[in-house]
Order: C-alpha cells, then sequence, then structure tokens
C-alpha cells in the first residue's frame, strides 16, 4: 500500500501536481500486473485533530499504556505503520510545512503502533515502510532542508526505521521571471528518470 499524507490545500496546488505524477510513477513500478497497487490518501485538511490538551492526552496515553488501539483514532498511525511506500506532499510556508504536517505526525507517533523503546530507551520501528519520499514546492530559494524534509527525515530514520528517505522539491516558483511550468516539468522529469 502507497499511503498519500496530503498537506496541500490549494486547488492547483503545484506540490500535488508533482506528487501524483510520482503517485503514478510508483503505482506502475510496483503493480505486479495482475492489480493496481492500493493508494491510500491522507488529505489533512479533512481532518479535525483532537486538542492536544491534558484531557485528551490522559485519554491517549490510558489507551496506549493499557494496549487498547480499538478507537477510530489510532486508524492514522495503524496506516502509516502498514504503508509499504510513503508519499507525503507539503509545500514549503513561512519557513516549514503546514501546521497540519506536524498535528498528524502528532498523531501517528503512538508508542506500540509506530515504534516501541528499547530497554536503553531508544526508539525502535514498528514501520514496515522502506521509502519515503517528501515532495515539496517553494515560492522563494531559500528552503533550508532542517526547517521542513530535515525533520520529517530525522523521525523516519530515527523512529520509523525508514532509512530511504527522498526530497524532490521544486522552488524558486514565485520569483519574478521564473519559468514555472520549466521548473516544476523538469521536477516531474527527475521522477521519470527514478
Amino acid at each position: 500500500m502507497i499511503l498519500f499524507v496530503n498537506a496541500c490545500v490549494k486547488k492547483n496546488s503545484r506540490t500535488k501536481r508533482i506528487a501524483d505524477k510520482l503517485i503514478e510513477s510508483l503505482r506502475k513500478k510496483e503493480s505486479d500486473g495482475n492489480r493496481d497497487e492500493e493508494i491510500l490518501e491522507v488529505k489533512l485538511e479533512d481532518i479535525s485533530f483532537p486538542k492536544t490538551d491534558e484531557k485528551f492526552l490522559e485519554y491517549r496515553d490510558d489507551c496506549i499504556a493499557r494496549g487498547n488501539f480499538s478507537d477510530e483514532y489510532f486508524s492514522l498511525a495503524k496506516n502509516f505503520a502498514k504503508a509499504d511506500i510513503i508519499v507525503i506532499a507539503a509545500p514549503y510556508y513561512d519557513l516549514s510545512f503546514p501546521a497540519s504536517l506536524k498535528q498528524y505526525v502528532e498523531h501517528i507517533n503512538v508508542l506500540g503502533i509506530t515504534f516501541e523503546y528499547t530497554d536503553e530507551g531508544y526508539p525502535k520501528s514498528l514501520c514496515n515502510a522502506k521509502k519515503l519520499y517528501y515532495v515539496t514546492t517553494a515560492g522563494g530559494a531559500f528552503v533550508p532542508e532542517e526547517f521542513g524534509y530535515g525533520y520529517i527525515k530525522s523521525l523516519a530514520q530515527n523512529f520509523y526505521g525508514i532509512q530511504d528517505c527522498e526530497k524532490l522539491q521544486a522552488v524558486g516558483l514565485d520569483v519574478v521571471g521564473a519559468d514555472i511550468e520549466g521548473i516544476v516539468n523538469e521536477c516531474i522529469d527527475r521522477i521519470e528518470e527514478m
């Protein structure tokens, strides 16, 4: 299963356009000829994340302590854990990714579903995925890795055991005189060469 975590909100999102091409390419590569690879899209703008207050944390911690993950709330973490490939589409807003992606991360980071701790206190993955793609676009050219992709990559590698992380990005799209189509198509061409 390919899990598509969609943090795009604009109707004509350039990030989503690139992510759609990536998913189309992955679907072709991953299908066995007899069936299409399942794509599960998690559209973050459609999720009403619970408020992370003390009451919620007490409830969540109690569920985790009892190993009771039957609440629908845990479905995001379960789907993340069982995915074979993960594609995250997150435009670069205000020196990071959209806040909904941070909320998503907070709610999939569940002890007993996506990771556990070793006796020494280090995280150990419970996730299936071997590959994570991070797709992003930016209007300008200042896109420090640590403000977006770097955070996701660190979590993927250190908590979820996904060592193979790849970033696809198209930047400088809103610079005066930029060839927007050319920049986006260059990124799409890289997908076709993968």
